[in-house]
């Protein structure tokens, strides 16, 4: 075979899309999804099934997800798994990284291929990139800073992309619950889904809840719906005064993206008020991390962070050991709680803190994601715990 015609059998494609990390690496490979460019912190998630999910989560808002997981797009998208309650807005990752080119679709529940479906929410997409190598660097290393971009045209500004890059500030003291929270109030009555039914309505609610979104997913408002909760969610700025002429049941502090020290600024003078009110309270992700700040403790940016579902957490309250779904890059610093907040959560993998409860008081919390969409189902009596409370407290 001649030269021209190996070069014809073999042609040399040309890298459509690159990730240029803020230390000046460059990793090349094809485009997928929308074309431009999309900056942020780049996370690696181990979880293997839920990529819709995990794509939509706005508590990702701000990150670029590496899927340790090679078959992404394998079972497609459809309508019911977005996680974000606003339809119409695309809070959630600003990108994705994977292995292996994306696959046609082969499941009964799929409506749209994901390469479709990332090109209509426009959500950057890269293939070809060594992902064992990136979680690597992430876990040695820590969470780079990173740009992504996809061009078909191949065409790049290197030296601007590595500028953007190094220049970009990171999460820390980044407060982005303005860009995912809703912007007004509204109720929730759906429930969770069920085999050849679908979600059902909550018709007959025990409860009155009044959920702060953050960044809210729809299966906790589901599960809340599911365990007798009429839920009104309620915008992130939303005064004390304001949840309280409500008159809540139980007030829910939802998940969210970005640094908490920052969002809570506005948010924790609201959590303290509340606390006090006496009203049964319980928080998630975010929602967890600002309580811990509400009751004096401090939250710390995190190594590499936990996203995954297939995460073992201890609850030490039962003794009994979870696998859970979680997305957090800050943690509550568990050498600072003060008296009065106790440990429930631990995790197995570092040991970091997963949960508190304040002593005498009907108020709780956990740094994973009890929803589990995705993941396993270990942690829904969470949302049970929150019920007995409510029930104890009307019963008082």
């Amino acid at each position: 075979m001649t030269p021209s015609e190996t070069s014809s059998a073999w042609p040399d494609h040309k890298p459509t899309a690159l990730l240029v990390l803020a230390d000046g690496t460059v990793l090349e490979g094809f485009g997928l999804g929308a074309e431009g460019q999309a900056v942020g912190e780049v996370c690696f998630n181990t979880a293997m099934t839920g990529y819709e999910e995990i794509l939509t989560d706005p508590s990702y808002a701000g990150q670029l997800i590496t899927f340790t997981f090679p078959h992404i797009g394998n079972v497609g998208t459809n309508d019911e798994d977005i996680e974000t309650v606003n339809m119409a807005a695309t809070p959630g990752a600003r990108g994705v990284i994977l292995r292996s080119a994306i696959s046609d679709p082969s499941n009964y529940r799929s409506s749209r291929h994901l390469d479709a479906w990332l090109k209509a929410r426009g959500i950057i997409g890269i293939s070809g990139i060594d992902t064992r190598a990136l979680t690597a660097l992430i876990r040695n290393k820590g969470m780079p800073n990173a740009v992504l971009v996809h061009a078909k045209d191949g065409q790049f500004d290197l030296h601007g992309l590595k500028e953007e890059a190094r220049e970009w500030p990171g999460l820390e003291g980044m407060d982005l619950v303005p860009m995912v929270t809703s912007a007004q109030r509204f109720t929730w009555d759906e429930t969770p889904w069920e085999w050849e039914k679908g979600f059902g309505r909550q018709i007959n609610p025990e409860f009155n809840v009044v959920a702060i979104d953050y960044g809210i997913k729809r299966n906790i408002l589901r599960l809340l719906a599911g365990e007798g909760c009429k839920v009104t969610v309620v915008p992130a700025t939303t005064s004390a005064e304001e949840i309280m002429a409500l008159k809540p049941d139980g007030v829910f502090l939802s998940n969210g993206p970005g640094d908490p020290a920052e969002t809570g600024k506005y948010a924790v003078p609201v959590i303290k008020q509340v606390i006090d009110s006496g009203v049964p309270t319980f928080g998630i992700c975010l929602g967890h991390q600002m309580l811990g700040l509400a009751v004096g403790a401090k939250t710390k940016k995190m190594h590499q962070g936990h996203h995954g579902a297939n995460h073992p957490v201890k609850d030490e309250t039962t003794g009994k050991v979870e696998i859970t779904s979680m997305n957090h890059g800050f943690a509550v610093d568990e050498a600072t709680l003060p008296k009065g907040a106790t440990q429930t959560h631990i995790s197995l993998f570092d040991g970091s803190n997963c949960g508190i409860q304040l002593d005498g008081k009907p108020v709780f919390s956990v740094q994973y994601h009890p929803e589990a969409s995705p993941g396993p189902r270990d942690s829904h009596y969470l949302f049970k715990r929150f019920a007995d409370l409510m029930r104890a407290k009307k019963a008082s």
